[in-house]
């Protein structure tokens, strides 16, 4: 099964288990990482994640995986909340939190750095705007490996 089948599948089978939790599903991903195959579900919830969410979303997910079996492989699940640096995804992760500082990890050089940390200002479906060193810049999406959150504490 393709990848993104399987991502498809896996995101219609944890969907109802994370809502009956009254949590959201931030992420979902499948990966191999030093030989081991990991799916990653991230929730999320206004009012923040516990150890009892994570639980019972991963008890109840766990229970349907066990019966339909959509994945061949050995595998680990872990359900977790996306954390306070979390990675921004998709556009609806960037709409969420413009005007919060975020970390830019770039895939070029920019200005002799590939990481640029400033408050997110806009966003389309190309490029990004942040406010960085005092400046408005635009970086275009697909020079971007990664965006993340980086709270001011």
């Amino acid at each position: 099964m393709r990848n993104d089948t399987l991502l498809q599948k896996l995101r219609k089978i944890a969907l109802p288990i994370v809502e009956k939790n009254n949590c959201e599903l931030y992420h979902l991903e499948y990966v191999k990482e030093a030989g081991e195959n990991y799916l990653r579900i991230y929730i999320d919830s206004s009012s923040g994640i516990s150890l009892e969410d994570c639980e019972k979303t991963s008890r109840g997910i766990s229970e349907i995986l066990d019966v339909e079996d959509p994945i061949t492989d050995s595998y680990c699940l872990e359900v977790s909340s996306p954390g306070i640096e979390r990675i921004l995804y998709d556009d609806n992760h960037l709409k969420k939190y413009i005007g919060q500082n975020v970390l830019v990890n770039l895939k070029s050089l920019y200005e002799g750095t590939k990481k640029l940390e400033g408050d997110l200002v806009g966003f389309s479906d190309v490029q990004i705007e942040i406010q960085y060193d005092g400046n408005n810049i635009i970086i275009p999406k697909e020079n971007i490996s990664i965006v993340s959150l980086k709270p001011v504490l």
